[in-house]
C-alpha cells in the first residue's frame, strides 16, 4: 500500500519490461533443472550435472580432463563437479587418474559404461530440449536467445 510518509521504506521497482523478462528468466531457471533431472534420471539414472560432466568427457581428447577443466567445461562449480564425479566414480561411469607430471592434479576419465550411459541419455535429452524450448523457436530466435544468454552467463560465475 503506497504511503506519503517520508520515513516509510522505499521499495525499488523494475519497469514492466525488466520485470517481465526477469520473471520469465527466473521461471525457466527454476523449472528447467527439475525437468532435466527428471528426464535424465528416468532414461539413464543420472542428473543434469552428471550428464554435463559425461558430455564434457565425451568431447575431450582421450575422454579425459583435469578436474578444473572439467568444471569449467561443464559450467558447474568445482566443488559441485567434484561431488558429482565422486557419484559417477562409485557407479563406474568415470575414474580418477593421477596426472602425470603434477602429483597434485587429478584427471577424470570416462569409462565405457560412462559412454554407454551418455549415449543412452542423449536422444531423450535432445527430445526434451526440442519439446520444451527449442522446437517452438525459429533459428533466428534461437540465435538471438543464445547470443543474449552468452552475454549473461559469464556474469553469473560458477563458484
Amino acid at each position: 500500500m503506497p504511503t506519503d510518509d517520508p520515513a516509510a521504506p522505499r521499495v525499488p521497482r523494475m519497469d514492466p519490461v525488466h520485470a517481465r523478462a526477469w520473471r520469465a528468466l527466473v521461471a525457466v531457471g527454476e523449472q528447467l533443472p527439475t525437468r532435466l533431472d527428471a528426464q535424465l534420471t528416468n532414461d539413464a539414472g543420472i542428473i543434469n550435472v552428471e550428464y554435463a560432466i559425461l558430455g564434457a568427457l565425451v568431447s575431450a581428447p582421450g575422454s579425459t580432463l583435469r578436474m578444473g577443466a572439467l568444471a569449467e567445461r561443464s559450467l558447474f562449480s568445482t566443488p559441485r563437479t567434484s561431488k558429482a564425479v565422486t557419484r559417477l566414480q562409485k557407479r563406474g561411469l568415470v575414474e580418477r587418474i593421477s596426472c602425470a607430471g603434477d602429483g597434485r592434479a587429478i584427471n577424470v576419465h570416462l569409462t565405457r559404461e560412462g559412454l554407454r550411459t551418455y549415449l543412452r541419455a542423449t536422444p531423450p535429452h535432445i527430445e526434451l530440449a526440442r519439446d520444451t524450448i527449442l522446437g517452438e523457436l525459429t533459428d533466428e530466435e534461437l540465435t538471438t536467445l543464445a547470443d543474449l544468454l552468452d552475454r549473461v552467463i559469464p556474469r553469473l560465475g560458477t563458484d
